[in-house]
């Protein structure tokens, strides 16, 4: 991956290396890498015009803020002004931005660099990367197979070293499934810390928009940059700005308590068990307590989750009719997108609202319940983030295996609580991330969690 995120930025700072440099290397390495990888949909036509204001600013001597020549990624469900906000779909796939997402207002004032649009799942319906209408998204640390979904051409952007951060989507794993498969760090944060407004949704209770990063460090500064309250949006946390990347070092994770449960076992291939064990142990060898908790709902997310899901889904796609936004959606969309529209159509309807939505809202806050009451004896949870290894681009697997992916994220997203994941292994030359679980607002001690065992890994 070359130099960290914080050393590249303080070269950019000290004047070693220009904004513009950086965002040139950047984009040479999109045009030299991305026909094969399909990580963009779209490059910024301004982001060297970009870089040199930063230059100047710097030659000024004036502030430029924290992620200051960095070059970011954008997933194409996140408005950018005069970009297209595609969602990967045909329905949206001439629809311009004329505005900029909050997010990514903050991003511009801290001196992110917009490089361009990340490719994703159509709609962020999908766990593979495949469902994409400008094609799927190759896993560069594992080519030929799936990068995972639906935040797939962040995660293999960060893979490939195409940019120095990207902003990514998690409805129910996004960020964190590929970031696993890809070797990366992702964050999913707690609900309502970011700002959604500027997101196209795929489920609004359920959608947080977080970093992917090369490092712990990098995902930390650009959730620095990103987190805290938009007074525009009424479902937000009561919290002015975060502040993690001057906490991550001290004591590392001595004292702090783990949790496990014997559940994760049940539900993920032993290959992979074996690879996220050791990270345990690591955990355990710098000074963690690993405490076993019961988790014994957990599957029982899933259903759930794609009941809520499609009923929300359906809701916020009415208004890709043909009319105002691009192309009628159930005309020009793939075959996920549909069965979302389809099932959240069925579910919503005043007879089937009880048997079906109704029960998956219970199940919901039944889940809600047993991560918060293991989360009341221990810092964090950590165990595996997808159950099982990505399978090969363009491999038919059933519907239900492809959602079997989501096992293991989906409760953080019911929950509303913080998720990220660290690469803690590979099988057969796969990478296999660790899932850490926090708290509502326990993003430090995750991020403390996964910078212990990133410096652990980096002096084997």
């Amino acid at each position: 991956m070359g130099r960290g995120t914080l050393d590249k930025f303080d070269a950019i700072r000290r004047g070693e290396l220009s904004a513009v440099e950086n965002v040139q290397r950047a984009l040479e390495r999109i045009k030299k890498q991305d026909k094969r990888i399909k990580a963009f949909i779209e490059l910024n036509p301004n982001a060297l015009a970009e870089a040199e204001a930063i230059d100047r600013k710097l030659k000024r001597g004036e502030r430029v803020g924290k992620l200051a020549g960095l070059a970011i990624g954008v997933k194409s469900n996140i408005n950018v002004t005069g970009l297209r906000a595609t969602c990967a779909s045909r329905t949206l796939e001439n629809y311009v931005s004329t505005y900029d997402a909050e997010v990514v207002k903050r991003v511009r004032a801290e001196g992110g660099i917009v490089v361009g649009m990340n490719n994703m799942d159509e709609f962020a319906c999908g766990s593979s990367g495949e469902t994409s209408a400008f094609g799927p998204t190759d896993n560069p640390a594992a080519p030929g197979h799936i990068p995972g979904g639906s935040s797939s051409g962040g995660a293999a952007a960060i893979a490939a070293g195409m940019c120095d951060l990207c902003l990514g989507t998690d409805t129910g794993g996004s960020i964190r499934n590929p970031a696993s498969h890809c070797g990366v760090v992702g964050i999913k944060p707690t609900y309502g810390l970011v700002p959604r407004q500027g997101l196209i949704d795929l489920g609004m209770s359920l959608d947080q928009i977080g970093p992917l990063a090369p490092d712990v460090s990098g995902a930390a500064l650009l959730l620095e940059a990103i987190a805290g309250k938009n007074p525009n949006e009424c479902v937000m946390l009561d919290v002015e700005q975060v502040s993690y990347l001057d906490r991550l070092g001290g004591n590392g994770v001595k004292g702090m308590r783990v949790g496990v449960s014997p559940k994760f076992a049940e539900l993920t291939d032993p290959k992979v068990m074996g690879v996220i064990d050791k990270a345990v142990e690591k955990l355990h060898d710098l000074g963690a307590e690993i405490v076993e908790v019961q988790l014994p709902n957990l599957e029982r997310g899933l259903p759930a989750y794609y009941l809520i899901v499609s009923v929300e889904f359906f809701s916020a796609t009415r208004k890709f009719d043909g009319r105002k936004y691009g192309k009628r959606i159930e005309e020009v969309c793939g075959e996920e997108v549909l069965r979302r529209i389809l099932r959240g159509q069925y579910i919503s309807r005043k007879e089937y609202r009880g048997k079906y939505y109704q029960r998956a809202l219970q199940v919901r806050t039944l889940i809600r319940q047993e991560l918060m009451a293991a989360l009341e004896k221990v810092d964090v949870i950590a165990g595996p983030t997808v159950p099982k290894l990505p399978h090969r681009l363009g491999e038919k697997i059933s519907v239900s295996s492809m959602y079997a992916y989501d096992y293991l994220t989906i409760p953080a997203n019911l929950a509303g609580i913080c998720g990220g994941v660290i690469k803690a292994g590979e099988v057969n030359g796969i990478p296999v991330g660790l899932q850490v679980q926090g708290k509502v607002l326990g993003e430090l001690e995750v991020l403390r969690m996964m910078r212990a065992l990133e410096v652990h890994n980096s002096c084997e």
